[in-house]
């Protein structure tokens, strides 16, 4: 465990034996064990926001922007590009597929007056933009699944905020309960999904809430409860498995 009075940080990956965080607009390592904070250098790339994953290699660290874009890092240091394009949308970043190829994010654009988000790709390297989903439910938390084919993400299609998964156009929804689920992460061998689970009724993914539940998918559609925190959007919105497949990190802000 790691734990901080003075900086607020959020949206945990696994990389190695250390996890990249973000706080206050910047990146940083720490020992899976806990330990001290090492600052990332972001390369010349705007304030960030807590969006961002790490390559399969662990050489590039890919982020969201608060100027909308999405930004490869090299995780040794360098200078900072951009991935994404100009097509009228908000970039924030969720998934990165296992050969490291393509991104998945979501994307957010305005029309008539209202915010609307859908599932795209795009690759790693730059270049064309898939858009994945065409609708105007609330769509967040695109994910790559260890098979590099389906496409984790939660959507208000079934009412309230409800995890899926899309493949070639074909959705199945995965969770069907009485609370607003989010940011599904599903494990390095596909036998789990974590994610995170706000009280019913809850509007959007808030960043503080009393009731917010760490909990696990597996296969047969049981539901495991891990832990209960004070917490929100930020305690596990990034993939944050262990490579093994045997941990997940997740952030608590307990209020003492």
């Amino acid at each position: 465990m790691f734990a901080s009075s003075t900086l607020l940080f959020e949206a945990p990956n696994w990389v190695g034996d250390r996890l990249v965080i973000n706080g206050d607009g910047g990146l940083f390592a720490v020992p899976a064990g806990g330990g001290e904070l090492e600052p990332i250098e972001l390369g010349g790339v705007p304030e960030i926001n807590n969006d961002h994953v790490v390559s399969p290699d662990a050489s590039t660290v890919y982020v969201s922007a608060e100027d909308g874009h999405l930004y490869a890092v090299p995780l040794a240091g360098g200078i900072g590009r951009r991935v994404s394009n100009e097509h009228g949308v908000h970039h924030y970043l969720h998934g990165i597929s296992p050969d490291g190829e393509r991104l998945a994010y979501i994307g957010l654009e305005n029309r008539d007056g209202r915010r609307i988000t859908n599932v795209y790709t795009v690759p790693a390297a730059g270049g064309v933009d898939v858009q994945i989903t065409d609708d105007e439910f609330a769509d967040d938390g695109a994910e790559y699944g260890p098979d590099g084919e389906w496409i984790y993400f939660n959507s208000e299609r079934a009412g309230q905020a409800q995890l899926f998964r899309i493949k070639g156009g074909v959705v199945e929804q995965l969770t069907s309960d009485e609370r607003v689920n989010w940011f599904p992460h599903p494990s390095p061998d596909g036998s789990l999904v974590a994610y995170v689970s706000f009280p019913p009724g809850t509007e959007g993914h808030p960043a503080d809430v009393e009731d917010v539940r760490v909990r696990l998918l597996e296969t047969s559609g049981r539901i495991r409860e891990v832990a209960t925190v004070f917490g929100g959007q930020g305690t596990m919105n990034v993939p944050s498995w262990s490579p093994d497949g045997q941990y997940f990190a997740y952030v608590a802000y307990p209020i003492s």
